[in-house]
């Protein structure tokens, strides 16, 4: 079997035709709409792929982080756990953390190593929602450029109709049918984008909430990294 038969019996002879019957202005917004699809989809692939390596990672980073005994231990090897966001808040406590022990030698302001926290965990989630707001412009906008095309396409059918002069469904139908095309290839690209948009903030939402908690972890740790002064020592 050759391949464009292949391809009219997955998608469908009669809707390949309408396609190919339609006019220039409904052949232009259908273009449009694949470039949104396919760009939406790239998105949504690559925001999947690093969602699910961040989710892997984070758990292998949490358990070697709970094993650790000192912070230089987890530190040698923050680096492979990548692209987790537990890694960039654990090394923004980290470059606090040195920046403190080496002017007096002990950690005298936990609160600004949990603000090095707080902004490197913005910057992890920043970085997991860059190009996000494609999908919610393809969910916006896609179904209105494939209605523009479908009312263009009427307009079209109706002008026709009115030349010929043959006010019948029969003369009608075909002119309609091909202008609704736009519409259904709106919805096509619209609704996948709407349903992975909602997904993946959601799943950015959870990260955001786990860097929140490993925070308060990583205070802890902080703490018990401090020298206690000499009199508590021999209480």
């Amino acid at each position: 079997m050759h391949l464009p038969s292949v391809l009219l019996l997955f998608v469908g002879g009669e809707i390949v035709d309408l396609v190919l019957q339609t006019g220039m202005v409904a052949k232009t917004v259908l273009l449009f709409l694949l470039a949104f699809s396919v760009l939406s989809w790239a998105v949504i692939l690559s925001k999947w792929k690093l969602i699910s390596s961040a989710r892997r990672q984070s758990a292998r980073f949490l358990n070697s982080f709970r094993k650790a005994q000192r912070m230089q231990e987890i530190a040698s090897v923050a680096d492979q756990f990548r692209p987790s966001p537990l890694v960039g808040v654990f090394e923004g406590a980290i470059a606090e953390f040195r920046r403190q022990m080496g002017t007096s030698g002990a950690i005298h302001n936990p609160a600004a190593v949990q603000r090095a926290m707080q902004i490197s965990s913005s910057e992890e989630i920043t970085r997991f929602e860059s190009n996000l707001p494609w999908l919610a412009i393809t969910a916006a906008v896609t179904p209105f450029i494939g209605l523009f095309g479908t009312v263009w396409g009427i307009i079209d059918a109706f002008h026709g109709l009115g030349t010929a002069g043959a006010a019948t469904l029969r003369a009608v139908a075909p002119g309609i049918s091909e202008a609704l095309i736009t519409t259904a290839a709106g919805l096509a690209a619209a609704i996948p984008a709407v349903i992975a948009y909602n997904l993946i903030l959601g799943s950015i939402r959870e990260l955001a909430t786990r860097n929140d908690d490993f925070s308060l972890e990583m205070l802890n740790l902080v703490e018990r990294q401090q020298p206690q002064p000499a009199n508590e020592v021999h209480r």
